[in-house]
């Protein structure tokens, strides 16, 4: 890798449009990245349309392949904003919410709300009022208290509310123990093993204006291997099937949920969409073959995977540090304000000179962040070439979960973001101002 220019060396981390000028300027979406800084300014992030576009259809055409009129929701948890939600109802894909807030998104962006699922372990009665309100399609219901709150929203409304339960298989998704969840021990769902989620079918099943479809799994993020998928699948299939004897129930819808990795480092890569979609569908048709189990209707929830490729994070160099015989710094103007995953996952990302993507890296140097926090560090110990004050720098593969997580740490001012497509760059969020700070106060 040493020896490749870094439009070379990567290219599985970069957009599908990534490019390099003459000159040796990024170029995504057919923008030079030094005519986006100074229009815009850094932090920057840059978002191209059609890697999410080509994600999202190669999602659907894959699983579709397997499994007829297989449907995805995007995770709404790892971006979401007006401009996205237009984008992915073009695409087909529906959304998978987790509060009010993404509710009012996906709706103020045009989703259409039979297309969406809400999620989350802790509803509040507002929000579920909400949902109900705006006729979501699913509510995926995580726990005993969800469960008899919408039972008796549903009766003084007399309105029926079509519902998947999430189940805890028990099976370990062989992830950051952070975004583990299909454990025993989890926040999230009906446990397995213990009878509660056998117990809270029942239940479901006898309040009258409840319509359970099926079933719902996710075992954490990101998943690179897959077998967890057919391990869980596995014993959700069982359970269904022990469901069928024991109370007459068969499901109609199954989702295995979402998870699906992004190659966010060279020397990391996560599997196609291709290869999820093969051993994801075996294991259903395994599952129904072996139980006598109709083939239900499938969603999927992919959401890092649909974002994270097409994001760059773009940056100015603020400051250098050399220390004698341990390390070199090169400061940007943000950082874990933006991006929060290096402190809080020990996340590994790549990072590129942008103006320099034809010159091969020749320093070994620590990406630092601006913020007043010895562990805010973006890129540890990654080869770029000699930089000047004022150089850019670009991180790619920040589609999913910086701006999700982004915060005004130190009252930093949060980034804008753009949008870029064949050689038009479209502003979707403007950068805040000092007076948006104090909007708030009183």
């Amino acid at each position: 890798m040493t020896h490749q220019t870094p439009i070379d060396a990567l290219r599985d981390v970069m957009p599908l449009s990534a490019a390099a000028s003459d000159d040796g300027a990024l170029q995504l979406g057919g923008c030079d990245v030094r005519e986006l800084a100074r229009e815009f300014g850094t932090p920057l992030y840059i978002y191209d349309e059609h890697t999410i576009r080509q994600t999202c259809r190669d999602y659907l055409r894959d699983f579709r392949s397997q499994m007829p009129g297989a449907r995805a929701h995007y995770a709404s948890k790892a971006w979401l904003s007006p401009a996205l939600v237009n984008v992915l109802v073009e695409e087909e894909f529906g959304l998978d919410v987790v509060s009010a807030g993404e509710l009012h998104v996906a709706l103020a962006g045009g989703m259409d709300p039979e297309q969406i699922g809400f999620h989350g372990n802790g509803k509040t009665p507002a929000e579920l009022e909400y949902a109900l309100e705006a006729g979501v399609g699913r509510i995926i219901v995580d726990n005993d208290d969800e469960l008899a709150l919408l039972d008796d929203l549903t009766r003084s409304r007399a309105t029926e509310q079509r519902i998947m339960l999430r189940i805890t298989p028990g099976v370990d998704a062989q992830t950051h123990a952070k975004t583990t969840t299909g454990l025993r021990d989890s926040k999230f769902g009906f446990p397995l093993p213990s009878g509660q989620a056998e117990a809270a079918l029942v239940r479901a099943l006898d309040a009258p204006f409840l319509d359970v479809t099926g079933f719902h799994i996710h075992l954490g993020s990101p998943l690179f291997k897959i077998q967890p998928y057919a391990d869980g699948i596995a014993t959700i299939g069982e359970f269904a099937a022990e469901m069928k004897q024991r109370h007459g129930y068969e499901w109609r819808e199954f989702s295995p949920g979402g998870g699906m990795a992004l190659t966010y480092t060279a020397d990391h890569t996560a599997p196609v969409s291709e290869r999820y979609a093969a051993q994801i569908a075996e294991a259903i048709h395994t599952a129904c073959d072996t139980h006598g189990l109709p083939m239900p209707d499938v969603h999927i929830e992919p959401g890092r995977s649909v974002v994270g490729r097409a994001g760059v994070a773009l940056y100015s160099v603020v400051s250098r540090k050399h220390i004698p015989e341990t390390r070199d710094y090169v400061t940007v103007d943000g950082g874990m304000a933006d991006n929060i995953r290096p402190a809080m996952y020990d996340s590994r990302y790549e990072a590129a000179a942008a103006e320099q993507m034809h010159t091969v890296p020749s320093l070994t140097v620590t990406v630092a962040g601006k913020f007043c926090e010895s562990g805010d560090v973006l890129v540890r110990d990654v080869r770029l070439p000699s930089l000047q004050l004022g150089e850019l720098i670009a991180i790619p593969a920040s589609g999913a979960y910086q701006i999700a997580m982004e915060s005004n740490y130190n009252l930093a001012l949060r980034p804008a973001i753009v949008m870029v497509q064949d050689g038009d760059a479209r502003l979707v969020r403007r950068r805040q101002t000092l007076d948006d700070l104090l909007h708030l106060e009183l």
